[in-house]
């Protein structure tokens, strides 16, 4: 939430003698960023197009990656799902333009280059949704302004001897003289990858009776795979102002992908005894080829009316489709039987979602400096999924489809309904106390349907929300901040109704011969219908003092005590596909969990404190994480993904003598050892990034910007150790990181 008063004009610069040097002026004061996070009753952070621009980033979780409390489960210098409080998951809610979009996206989808400003939510508020335990990132894309703007950006990225090119164009301008105005920007980009297969299984068997070993294996996978990504991004905005003040927002969005991949890979197996003859590998090698094609369009209508001098109403609507198409060809063989496969496999999937949305809100603006809003939403997606899959063992089976999954359901139609009501106030006690008061109920139903008949999940939460702000002086250059609330974390779509998939290292052989068993570092995969809705009560407390020049010192804290943890897990499970017990993992409700922390943050330039330093913008942050689940044995049983602490050290500075801007940024997450259940401990590697950026400005309009990320590469992987009764198995995947080069050309014509 954010106060309805206008900004406090920006001070006066000083004039200067020598107008060919007017790119050299030092504004004094915090930056409009900073403005808005120091407005805000509830906690937030601004990133605006400064920042974003700043290390000349390829995807948006490159960019937050180096915010306080903030890390990536992609490869270093890769980006990867972003997680707030280094909470995995599904913890952040992700929204554009305040919509969440349809199960699929992914926000590295979105280029740097198309993105106005982020907004980084730590605590939940009704108007933005309570699905936030960690906290909420909103994405607003580039908005109309009335100035004209047409900007060209050329790119190759350099990676492991892969050179890849980007295209950006932005255009903005004014229509006319009413003020109505537009913008659009497209965005073309290529991606090639390629890494390398390293991981090995060890598996100790023990007699149950004396615990003495029995025997061990060793299970070593070698291989590459290589991905290629091309897409176009388009989005733009027509902003017109209608009569009496009003103003309508017609912002369409698109996206299309095309996709190709291969691996290939060779795994070689120690002895097995004869007793444990099912844990024999039964293939040497395997092939794999895939293809993949998705377009996204979304159309987005936003009508502002002015009722009257304290009152006005917001509607929006959205629409959007998004379709995903999907062929892979497997091969696998044995060395024994050269030139005969073991099995082949084709699988082709088809997907379509669609998804809108009818959001009203209600503001008022009361004499007494209460600010009023109230609103209702609705949302809905349609999701329809067939897959085709076709499977023949060696050459004297015939081939059939796979496995027996058309009796667990090979096409889904499924459907997702939301409405949502809440209302909130939002006033000041003086000139020093600020609160917020909100109150949202929210409920979801999902209905799927598959071979195994009908599937409904149904849950509704009420969410209080409790904001405060004391300014402990009246020009907020210190403040304290505090927050109750109550959230949750619902379900996902695939969670609910995620059909079965059969690991690949213990197949079954249709059409006549069911499974055997499997491994509980092998497990088959299944959905879990009756889960519900995780709830969560959390608690923030922060304290915000913003220097002279821009800088800002805070250290905030935070506490959730979640309820009915959602974690998946492999149990031994009776399934009418085998023989024996299988291992199968599927998401669960296990039971209670807590995490607090503290996240620190330092933002400020060295001449500030050093009377001869240089103007550098020094920025640096530390959070610290801890969390245990009920139920699982200590010490490591944190959430999912959680690591100790995470680190951020960076700086820039534009030298006086030369045009030239420089940058460097260091992040680092620690390695997490993490208690996913009883049986099974996880090791997730560290992450070491260091970025560096150089810019050369040669007029207003021309530029040329160098940057490198992830210098120093690291191998990075992943690990876990299993004990069953008789059997510890100790798993381990690695795999090189690389830098990624980047040269740009910008232009402005």
């Amino acid at each position: 939430p954010e106060r309805s008063r206008p900004a406090a004009p920006p001070p006066a610069t000083k004039e200067v003698d020598n107008p060919t040097q007017l790119d050299r002026v030092e504004i004094q004061g915090t930056s409009r960023d900073d403005d808005q996070r120091r407005a805000s009753t509830a906690s937030k952070i601004i990133i605006g197009r400064e920042e974003i621009e700043r290390y000349g980033d390829s995807t948006i979780g490159e960019v937050l990656k180096r915010l306080p409390g903030v890390t990536t489960g992609g490869r270093p210098g890769r980006g990867g799902e972003v997680r707030m409080r280094g909470m995995g998951g599904g913890y952040t809610q992700i929204l554009v333009n305040g919509e969440r979009m349809p199960p699929g996206f992914s926000l590295d989808e979105l280029p740097p280059e198309q993105i106005e400003r982020i907004e980084v939510m730590r605590a939940p508020t009704a108007e933005f949704g309570a699905r936030a335990i960690a906290g909420t990132i909103n994405v607003v894309l580039r908005e109309a302004i009335q100035r004209r703007l047409n900007e060209v950006r050329l790119a190759s990225t350099f990676e492991r001897d892969h050179v890849t090119p980007h295209f950006n164009w932005t255009r903005n301008d004014k229509i006319g003289d009413n003020g109505d105005a537009y913008n659009f920007t497209v965005n073309a980009m290529q991606h090639k990858r390629l890494d390398d297969i390293d991981s090995q299984s060890f598996t100790q068997r023990f007699d149950t009776t004396t615990g003495a070993l029995k025997s061990d294996t060793l299970l070593q996978t070698r291989g590459q795979t290589a991905d290629e990504r091309k897409s176009l991004n388009m989005t733009g905005r027509l902003q017109l102002r209608l009569d009496g003040g009003d103003t309508l927002a017609i912002q369409p969005f698109v996206m299309v992908n095309r996709g190709s991949g291969s691996s290939d890979s060779r795994q070689t197996q120690g002895p097995v005894p004869d007793e444990n003859a099912f844990e024999r590998i039964k293939y040497d090698t395997s092939s794999n080829d895939s293809s993949s094609r998705s377009a996204m369009a979304r159309l987005n209508l936003q009508w502002n009316k002015r009722i009257d001098e304290r009152t006005r109403m917001e509607t929006r609507l959205g629409a959007g489709r998004m379709t995903m198409n999907s062929s892979a060809h497997r091969e696998e063989d044995l060395d024994s039987t050269p030139g005969v496969f073991y099995r082949t496999q084709d699988d082709t999937t088809k997907s379509r979602d669609t998804q809108w949305s009818v959001n009203f809100k209600l503001t008022h603006q009361m004499e007494n400096e209460h600010n009023l809003v109230a609103g209702v939403e609705g949302e809905g997606t349609d999701r329809t999924q067939t897959r085709g899959c076709y499977e023949v063992f060696g050459q004297t089976m015939r081939g059939a489809n796979c496995a027996f999954l058309a009796d667990f359901g090979e096409n889904v139609s499924a459907s997702t309904r939301r409405l949502a009501v809440y209302g909130q106030d939002e006033w000041s006690v003086g000139k020093q106390w600020g609160f917020y008061a909100g109150l949202r109920w929210e409920g979801i139903q999902t209905d799927s349907t598959n071979n195994q008949g009908p599937v409904k999940n149904t849950s509704s939460v009420l969410t209080p929300l409790l904001h405060g702000v004391y300014k402990i002086d009246e020009k907020s250059r210190e403040q304290i901040r505090a927050s109750l609330t109550r959230s949750y974390k619902a379900p996902n779509l695939n969670d609910v109704i995620g059909r079965l998939s059969i690991n690949n290292q213990f197949t079954c052989q249709p059409p006549d011969t069911l499974c055997g068993p499997n491994l509980i570092n092998y497990p088959d995969r299944f959905g879990n219908p009756d889960l519900k809705p995780e709830m969560a009560t959390g608690v923030e407390i922060g304290y915000e003092k913003y220097l002279s020049k821009g800088g800002l010192l805070s250290a905030n804290f935070f506490y959730r005590r979640i309820t009915d943890l959602i974690r998946s897990q492999a149990e031994l499970e009776t399934v009418p596909y085998a023989t024996e017990q299988r291992w199968v993992i599927r998401p669960r409700n296990i039971g209670n969990a807590k995490t607090y922390g503290v996240e620190l943050e330092a933002k400020f330039r060295l001449d500030e404190y050093l009377t001869d330093a240089l103007p550098v913008n020094l920025r640096s942050n530390l959070s610290l994480f801890h969390s245990a689940v009920d139920g699982i044995p200590g010490p490591n049983n944190k959430l999912d993904q959680q690591p100790r602490y995470t680190a951020n050290l960076g700086a820039d500075y534009r030298l006086r003598s030369v045009p030239l801007t420089l940058g460097a940024s260091l992040n680092y997450t620690p390695t997490t050892l993490l208690q996913q259940s009883d049986q099974v401990l996880n090791d997730i590697d560290k992450k070491r990034v260091i970025d560096l950026s150089a810019m050369w400005t040669f007029s207003p309009s021309v530029a040329v910007r160098v940057a490198a990320s992830n210098l120093v590469p690291l191998t990075y992987g992943n690990g876990s150790i299993a004990t069953t009764p008789g059997r510890i198995v100790t798993s381990e995947s690695t795999g090189r990181s690389f830098t990624v080069w980047t040269l740009r050309l910008e232009l402005k014509v």
